[in-house]
């Protein structure tokens, strides 16, 4: 790098591409973790691992885009004092406990980087002259991203190392190691992975994914979550295993078929912001492993949904994952099924939460009043009306109903008619 000083006319075109990158953020940050996705698909496998990859390009890139936008002659990576954000080092914990190989760390920063270096570019270019403003401004903006990847990386990378330090030759490695050799189908007796887990494989599994947002410190509370909602089922102690700053995957075993619907009663004990998905129970070493693949997806339909239920069970989901493959054909026929109820406010949603609830107690108002907490009279006021938006009475179109209402249930926004 130049010991020259970039000029004041340079540092200040910097500064307003930095402030153009912010106001889309939110949008450059989708493509950069799109970008490192592509590349190693096990940065999306599940939507705990989605969200530590997103938060983290968010914080740096924000962190990054504000320096820019102090508009220092002198500032530089090398002589600045500052700490990445906690939401870079997260990824530290994520990437050990799930036991990635490092190289996905390097090669994900330099993808997000490129996708950043594009944006900055393409704005850069418009608002700067072409000549030797406009190179100097490339030439120094490019010096001090490539220098704050480089020192990201190597507090990053440093950080993984030492949680994998803390991890070796402890029983949580080797607890880590048999989970996944299970999950992944290894050729591993049941026997021995029971042995190595301190768990029966050869009973009834209700696998839980357990998660909060990023960032939030949570591991204690997920660990207490995922115990209080074993007591709730009347199962044994849970097989844990943390796979990220704020997610935490959990078996639940029992002997007998547990009563799935207790895992809802205690949603309130549990802190707050943190979320439950829950598989199937199934029986054995393979019953370890759908369970947990169902937890997986029923995880993935509440994460895209923040206003959603705190507790999800794939037996309820089931339907709706199937049919959310295709994301726009589903809100296509949430839509075109409701019509006027499918739109996204409260005075909607008030409705097709009290026509759902009534179509799955069989039209029995009282029973639908006792789950809402409200009247007879006000559900049977709130079904009719109801009926009058959709055109057509409940009981015509009875599955079709009930599917879209499920889905905007679930999905929210995602299928719901916009009023914006």
């Amino acid at each position: 790098m130049s010991n020259r000083s970039p000029s004041p006319e340079v540092i200040e075109l910097m500064g307003e591409v930095a402030e153009l990158m912010l106001a889309e953020l939110d949008a450059l940050v989708a493509e950069m973790s799109a970008a490192e996705v592509e590349l190693s698909p096990v940065l999306g496998v599940d939507a705990s691992a989605m969200t530590d990859t997103s938060a983290s390009n968010h914080a740096g890139a924000r962190q990054l885009l504000n320096l820019f936008t102090r508009r220092d002659t002198n500032w530089t990576v090398r002589t600045a004092s500052f700490e990445l954000p906690h939401e870079m080092l997260d990824v530290a914990h994520t990437v050990a406990r799930r036991g990635l190989d490092l190289d996905v760390i390097f090669q994900s920063y330099r993808y997000a980087q490129n996708v950043a270096w594009r944006h900055f570019m393409a704005h850069a270019t418009r608002i700067a002259p072409p000549g030797p403003v406009l190179m100097e401004l490339l030439q120094v903006s490019s010096e001090r991203l490539f220098d704050y990847i480089d020192y990201a990386l190597t507090q990053v990378i440093a950080a993984t190392q030492r949680e994998r330090e803390d991890m070796l030759g402890g029983a949580l490695a080797r607890r880590a190691e048999a989970i996944r050799l299970v999950l992944d189908d290894a050729p591993i007796h049941s026997d021995r992975a029971s042995e190595r887990l301190g768990y029966q494989l050869g009973r009834r599994h209700t696998a839980l994914v357990l998660w909060s947002g990023p960032g939030s410190e949570a591991q204690g509370a997920l660990e207490s979550a995922a115990t209080t909602l074993a007591r709730a089922m009347g199962a044994r102690p849970p097989l844990t295993l943390s796979v990220g700053a704020s997610a935490l995957w959990a078996w639940l075993g029992s002997d007998a078929e547990p009563d799935l619907a207790a895992l809802r009663e205690p949603a309130d004990k549990i802190a707050p912001g943190i979320r439950v998905a829950v598989g199937s129970t199934l029986r054995g070493i393979a019953g370890f492993r759908r369970s947990h693949d169902q937890a997986l997806t029923v995880q993935r339909l509440l994460a895209e949904n923040p206003d959603g239920p705190s507790v999800g069970l794939y037996r309820d989901l089931e339907v709706t994952a199937l049919v959310t493959e295709n994301i726009s054909r589903a809100a296509e026929f949430v839509q075109s099924t409701l019509g006027a109820l499918a739109e996204d406010n409260p005075g909607a949603e008030r409705l097709r939460e009290t026509l759902r609830v009534f179509l799955e107690e069989a039209d029995n108002a009282p029973r639908t009043a006792t789950r809402l907490h409200t009247h007879r009279n006000t559900v049977l006021q709130r079904v009719a009306r109801a009926a009058e938006l959709l055109g057509f009475a409940p009981g015509d179109r009875r599955l079709a109903l009930g599917l879209a209402l499920e889905l905007g249930h679930h999905l929210g926004h995602r299928v719901l008619t916009r009023t914006d």
